[in-house]
């Protein structure tokens, strides 16, 4: 029997991941945060704290519903639990795609052919991640983002909303590129 998810988070992101959990079939168990327990989402109720975690090991798998890269990095790190990937119905992933634990791919994103996307990385909705491209973990990849053919991208880094890395091009760990941009340093 497949375990149902509790999603780590309650903010925007979480909401989102929540519609993808659902859309794709899964059973949606509810939501762990530390600031808005006992509240209602879209259904779901916010079961308890992120260190509740602990308590819903054997009966639930986890994903984190957070946007920002360090905070992820961090419960993922304190915390050995079943990780989910999720993907969302509407992306389209191709062949031999490798997507490690905690990966989140939301509505509409498109990793093509021989790309790998590292641990707990979120693809977000209607970014595309292009043949043999390789994303770090712990990445962020806004809507609309695009990674190039075989283009490489660090650990902890957020690509914004509609910027593009040139195919071939690679860019460093922690790097923040702004939204609308094109990547040109290496």
């Amino acid at each position: 029997m497949v375990k149902p998810i509790i999603i780590i988070g309650a903010g925007g992101h979480a909401k989102v991941l929540a519609d993808a959990v659902i859309k794709s079939g899964e059973k949606l168990l509810g939501f762990l945060d530390d600031t808005v327990t006992g509240e209602v989402i879209g259904g779901y109720s916010v079961i308890g704290i992120v260190a509740d975690c602990e308590r819903y090991a054997d009966q639930a798998r986890f994903v984190i519903g957070i946007g920002n890269n360090a905070v992820r990095r961090c419960i993922a790190e304190q915390y050995a639990l079943e990780w989910a990937t999720v993907i969302h119905p509407s992306a389209q992933i191709g062949l031999c795609v490798a997507l490690a634990e905690g990966t989140v791919v939301l509505a509409n994103a498109v990793i093509n052919s021989h790309a790998t996307v590292g641990r707990h990385s979120i693809i977000n909705a209607a970014a595309l991640v292009d043949h043999d491209a390789v994303v770090g973990d712990f990445v962020h990849l806004s809507s609309h983002a695009t990674l190039c053919g075989a283009a490489k991208v660090g650990e902890n880094t957020v690509i914004g909303a509609g910027a593009v890395v040139p195919r071939l091009m690679t860019v460093q760990e922690g790097v923040v590129i702004a939204d609308g941009s094109v990547y040109m340093c290496e």
